[in-house]
């Protein structure tokens, strides 16, 4: 062990010495590898921020992985049943799904059926007995938006991205007039058209007079309001919450360890209402299309890296041609050839690090002014730091780069006959 630690540390010393000593190609043998090894880091960081934004994209409209949610029809013994299991709970958010319209009464919404900003789905009613109603009266200034009843921070579980303005503080006492929290569809109806603030909501005792505190980014394509269920509740009773006319949805989101998942389950299931339970598991869900993501990716890098390793290759051999009367001489006092292999090895192996850390700070520097510049217009580049897979990544690519290229060379030196010097 001793003996092939003392051949191991004359290694490096003898292949730094040979770096210093041949500095033009030592550069030259980088500049060959930097791209290649650049192009494995720059990969890796890309698939790192790649799956950090496909990711975020499902978190922001399905919630965090291992969150629990049951969804159920919206029938109105589930919502008193959801209603009266979460109360005053923080480890649980049951969210209400009701259609409202804000802007001038007796008049058709710009986008019928909640439709997106510039479209129209229709606003026809449909009943039980398969009885269909067309809207009456004239378009006019008026949105619909899919108004989301909450009864807590349901930010625990999904991330809104904040756009303006504030959230829904659930610890003051309910406004008369409903705060709305909008997502950024809904904003964009409310810019383009001048509507009185107004809102009507089918069930509800009298229209309400809504104050816009904010817009988030909820990831759907659909006008949405977000509104505290307490401050709804003044307007509109428990017992209007759901229409089975006017569809609707009905979703509690839960703490992995919440205790009344099981309770409200078999209350639901003695109600006769079939509850549908989920866990939220983005990654797994997405498994497939990030490792063909990545698996592309590292393909194209791999083959970079090999044009690298190529030209390493060619330094080294040459360098091993102009050193024959060197290691030739070495022999012959007494140099096993596995130092001497260990030599030209250490060599391309120092190469091939410097050259990593290199572009791993090549990279970080990149990206760290890619935030600079386009943090502000990207929200998924909001304090993105270099991922430390990326950095793992290049110095593997260098230390197999500088394997693969010092190989051939290494078994060259060592197969220098010590009869060379003498023609020398």
């Amino acid at each position: 062990m001793k003996r092939f630690s003392g051949r191991f540390r004359s290694s490096l010393i003898i292949g730094l010495q040979g770096i210093r000593a041949r500095k033009l190609r030592t550069l030259l043998s980088m500049v060959s590898l930097f791209l290649g090894v650049l192009a494995v880091v720059v990969v890796q960081a890309g698939a790192s921020i790649a799956e950090r934004a496909l990711l975020a994209d499902n978190e922001l409209t399905w919630g965090y992985d291992g969150t629990r949610v049951i969804d159920m029809p919206p029938e109105q013994k589930a919502v008193d049943a959801v209603l009266a299991a979460v109360k005053g709970r923080s480890d649980a958010v049951a969210s209400i799904g009701v259609q409202g319209i804000i802007g001038e009464p007796g008049v058709r919404p710009v986008n019928e059926g909640g439709a997106p900003i510039g479209q129209s789905w229709g606003g026809a009613v449909c009943y039980p007995d398969g009885r269909c109603e067309e809207p009456t009266g004239p378009q006019g200034a008026a949105i619909e938006v899919r108004l989301t009843a909450l009864t807590g921070d349901i930010r625990q579980f999904r991330p809104f991205r904040p756009v303006s303005g504030s959230w829904l503080d659930f610890s003051t006492v309910p406004s008369m007039a409903p705060r709305l929290v909008l997502n950024k569809e809904a904003a964009k109806g409310f810019d383009q058209y001048d509507v009185p603030a107004e809102m009507r909501v089918n069930g509800a005792v009298a229209n309400l007079t809504p104050r816009f505190v904010g817009v988030v980014d909820d990831g759907t394509g659909e006008p949405r309001a977000y509104v505290r269920a307490d401050e709804l509740a003044t307007w509109l009773p428990n017992a209007n919450l759901v229409n089975p006319n006017m569809g609707g949805e009905l979703r509690v989101s839960l703490a992995p360890s919440s205790p009344i998942e099981q309770v409200l389950v078999a209350k639901l299931k003695g109600m006769g209402v079939e509850p549908y339970v989920d866990t939220i598991n983005n990654r797994e869900e997405q498994e497939d299309q990030l490792r063909l993501m990545r698996l592309i990716f590292f393909s194209m890098a791999g083959l970079v890296l090999l044009i690298g390793v190529a030209g390493i290759l060619n330094v080294g051999l040459a360098t091993v041609g102009e050193r024959v009367e060197e290691f030739a001489l070495r022999r012959a006092v007494g140099t096993p050839r596995s130092l001497l292999a260990g030599i030209v090895l250490a060599e391309t192996l120092l190469t091939g690090l410097f050259t990593a850390a290199a572009a791993i700070g090549a990279s970080a520097l990149a990206l760290k002014a890619v935030v600079l510049l386009a943090g502000g217009s990207h929200p998924i580049l909001d304090n993105v730091q270099f991922p430390w897979e990326a950095g793992v990544a290049g110095i593997i690519a260098g230390i197999v780069a500088g394997v693969l290229g010092g190989f051939v060379p290494a078994l060259r030196a060592a197969g220098i006959p010590i009869a060379t010097v003498m023609r020398a």
